[in-house]
């Protein structure tokens, strides 16, 4: 079964590959088909990817989602997701080595420039690094590393030494006084890039210390995550464990447990901390072992929904785990990790998940999940989710 379904996987990396660099029709090649294997679970890339490529560049309209009716939602740079489309964009590049999408990268990419200087949010890794980050590596410009550089002092400012923390949120004051949320471990690689580039430890020193503290009061017994930890500003005290996007307090959110899986494998490879390694592969046996993961490995919203199997599924959380899981592999060599990240890859390569040819929207894949307790962007395409199921492809094809 596992060897299967990595012939599906390559077979899946194939298809990307030659869609775009030789625009030659597969299913017509015998022997490429042997690989592909199952024909109903690989995607023809070519007609899905080229409506990220015509959607009309505009600094006001980055597309973030798309109902049941095909209405794109668009958002400003200021949106903590808009850096995934651009981010999505490169990472098309990478695959490819089609020079338009690299052109349309940057396009979009410079569009969230202004965001450096934004103070009221802890989203900069999420729109910053995912378009500017990805950008520098690729083309080593040193404006992109300077704009990263100074977005990483505009974050540290949403530090706080007593709490040993960065503020996510401004919102809620009447309720909260400093909320720290789980998503916010994805920030940190904006912070430790930062610190490489400028040999400034400030950022370095911030980002470990936020997750330690993360570490040490975000997380349940059995490892899973709360979603919201609130403190007190004059003590540091932790004031209540919350949830703003899950089913309740005590329960599950799906991405959550994602954002802390990756966040872990992430932040041990900037700082070699075996307990940041060690978080991760406990997280990692959380989601692996769950009573309610579904058998395709795409999980529900919620692993506490309350009416399971009936509930909206989260390709987004799949993909972040997917791509969590490939880095975890390559720090452990614990091939559990690859065939589970294997798994996901190939569930979501399926004609379940991926949005026909037909449908015109600037997104690959369906049935992501934003906020189910606002009944916000439900079951539907969600840019992030492209983006970390494409890291997940870029990984798994560098795996060496």
């Amino acid at each position: 079964m596992i060897k299967e379904k990595r012939k599906i996987l390559f077979g899946l990396i194939i298809t990307l590959l030659i869609c775009f660099t030789a625009c030659k029709d597969i299913s017509s090649d015998n022997k490429q088909e042997d690989t592909i294997a199952e024909e109903d679970k690989i995607i023809q890339y070519s007609d899905r990817l080229s409506y990220l490529l015509e959607y009309p560049v505009d600094s006001l309209a980055f597309p973030r989602s798309a109902d049941d009716n095909g209405i794109i939602k668009k958002v400003p740079s200021k949106d903590w997701t808009s850096g995934f489309f651009p981010g999505t964009l490169w990472k098309i590049y990478q695959l490819t080595g089609d020079a338009r999408y690299k052109a349309k990268s940057k396009e979009w990419t410079t569009f969230i420039e202004k965001e450096k200087y934004n103070d009221r949010t802890h989203d900069m890794g999420f729109k910053v690094f995912c378009s500017f980050g990805n950008g520098f590596k690729i083309t080593n410009k040193e404006d992109y590393k300077d704009i990263i550089i100074e977005s990483a002092q505009t974050l540290s400012t949403r530090y706080n030494t007593t709490v040993g923390s960065i503020r996510s949120w401004d919102f809620n004051k009447e309720e909260w006084q400093f909320p720290v949320i789980i998503d916010n471990m994805m920030n940190l690689e904006l912070l430790f890039e930062a610190s490489n580039y400028s040999k400034d430890t400030t950022y370095y020193n911030m980002a470990n210390q936020h997750a330690r503290t993360t570490l040490k009061n975000h997380f349940r017994d059995n490892n899973s995550s709360f979603h919201v930890v609130d403190y007190d500003t004059i003590t540091g005290d932790i004031r209540a464990k919350v949830t703003h996007q899950g089913f309740r307090n005590e329960s599950s959110w799906a991405r959550g447990q994602a954002w802390g899986l990756y966040g872990y494998a992430m932040a041990y490879r900037y700082t070699n901390n075996v307990e940041f390694l060690e978080q991760s592969k406990k997280i990692a046996a959380f989601l692996m072992d769950h009573n309610n993961l579904p058998e395709d490995a795409i999980p529900y919203w919620d692993f506490d929904a309350p009416n399971i199997p009936s509930e909206p599924r989260d390709a987004s959380a799949a993909a972040v785990i997917a791509s969590g899981m490939i880095e975890l592999y390559e720090y452990t060599k614990d091939k559990k990790y690859l065939e589970f990240a294997d798994e996901i890859i190939t569930s979501l390569s399926s004609k379940k998940y991926v949005i026909q040819k037909e449908t015109n929207v600037p997104f690959i894949l369906n049935h992501s999940t934003g906020n189910w307790p606002k009944n916000d962007e439900i079951n539907g395409p969600i840019n992030y989710a492209d983006y970390y199921f494409l890291e997940a492809i870029l990984r798994r094809k560098n795996l060496k």
